[in-house]
């Protein structure tokens, strides 16, 4: 019992537009316990969806399209799902109404074009969109076959899915069961070493481990299935347990937690306060800080100190360290750290200095040498030194620069716990 969503349109090929149903969709069906194995994304041309149609059709239970139900010649998702299955079109007088009365509310007639919109096949049910004037279909072309359209859209696919189509699918025993995961998530080691570590663990059947990494951060996604959400947690609470303790503080939180966020309520609960003083991220830490909404009970403000006069005048860099050692140093980072801690009168001062590039780097400091400093309440200053790869874009350099400051005071704020 699996479905598969297939997503029409020659703009999502393109990249026009962002497909974000498919997202949604595979949340929902999650939530519903209905697995599915396949995503298919496919232009507006009648034999290529017959294409996808046959091999979608022979190995999955549930097939959700969206897209292709307006009213213009591109439109085929109907009448070639029709086509496929050898049914013919019947126009629905009621469909027809529907879309008169939306037009009118708007002031406007119906264009012929639109009657189009009310074809369906022989057999099919319609299921309504309260929002616009292309309505889905539920329909069982062949036993153990159901087929379900709807528009591209997203706000009207989303409220149709909600309003017809989970109830139906509940109806019909399909969410008997529920699928749910957390997402635990990690700084500070690659996703090879961590998938080395919890090697015994990704071959488990229920609940299952899936490692995958972006721009730094490692996660785990640990799914389970079971008959409710609470047997779903029982199966993944010890598991999502003893993976913490495999990885220590390379795990900083699950799910919607970011490195910014846990920070945050590191050091609320200190009564502790940061400054931030920035080079190459160019405000990009201070605006993680400020993300969290709260970040003001601890949050104190920062300097984008970009020239070497900056650095000395507002942060106290020595002038002899930006000569002999330059402003990418660890001294220098140092020096911004314990600077901006003084000038804002917080506990704790991080900064960064680095080569961001594309330009600017020489054989001794490359592209993407960074240094962080750090400042903690005692006046102790500390640095780590970067090497991102020269190969790595601007904007991946600041980001993965900006978590690692965050992530070099979470690991500072917990040590301090002990």
């Amino acid at each position: 019992m699996s479905a598969e969503i297939i997503c029409v349109g020659t703009e999502l090929l393109l990249g026009d537009i962002l497909n974000s149903n498919t997202q949604y969709l595979g949340r929902q069906l999650a939530d519903l316990g209905i697995p599915h194995y396949f995503q298919t994304v496919v232009g507006d041309n009648p034999e290529r969806i017959k294409q996808v149609l046959k091999i979608a059709s022979d190995r999955a239970e549930i097939l959700i399209f969206t897209g292709g139900l307006g009213p213009t010649p591109d439109d085929l998702t109907t009448e070639t799902i029709a086509s496929f299955f050898e049914t013919p079109l019947e126009e629905r007088p009621e469909l027809i109404t529907d879309i008169q009365e939306k037009f009118a509310k708007r002031g406007r007639k119906m264009s012929p074009s639109n009657r189009k919109q009310a074809l369906m096949p022989v057999g099919a049910t319609i299921l309504p969109n309260p929002m616009g004037s292309a309505s889905g279909m539920i329909w069982q072309p062949r036993e153990s076959l159901t087929m379900m359209t709807f528009p591209g859209v997203p706000a009207e696919m989303q409220r149709m899915w909600e309003e017809t189509a989970v109830p139906y699918l509940k109806a019909q025993g399909w969410g008997a069961n529920v699928i749910l995961s957390r997402t635990l998530r990690f700084w500070g080691i690659g996703e090879s070493n961590l998938a080395e570590k919890v090697s015994a663990l990704l071959e488990m059947d229920n609940p299952t481990v899936a490692p995958y990494a972006s721009k730094g951060e490692v996660r785990l996604r640990v799914s389970a299935r079971a008959e409710s959400q609470e047997s779903a947690i029982a199966l993944i609470q010890p598991l999502e347990e003893q993976i913490q303790a495999i990885a220590g503080q390379d795990y900083f939180g699950a799910d919607d937690d970011t490195l910014a966020s846990v920070v945050g309520k590191l050091l609320l609960e200190a009564k502790q306060t940061v400054a931030v003083a920035e080079s190459c991220t160019g405000g990009g830490l201070g605006a993680m800080l400020t993300s969290v909404s709260g970040s003001s009970g601890y949050f104190l403000g920062g300097t984008v100190a970009y020239s070497n006069e900056v650095k000395q005048g507002q942060l106290g860099v020595k002038a002899e360290s930006l000569n002999q050692e330059g402003a990418v140093s660890g001294t220098v980072a140092q020096q911004m750290a314990l600077g901006v801690k003084k000038q804002f009168h917080s506990d704790w001062g991080l900064s960064i200095t680095g080569i961001a590039g594309p330009t600017g780097g020489t054989a001794e400091k490359p592209v993407g040498l960074v240094y962080v400093g750090i400042a903690d309440p005692n006046q102790s200053t500390d640095q780590l030194e970067l090497r991102l790869g020269e190969q790595r874009l601007r904007e991946t350099i600041r980001h993965i620069s900006a978590c690692h400051a965050l992530d070099q005071l979470r690991r500072k704020l917990l040590l301090a716990q002990e």
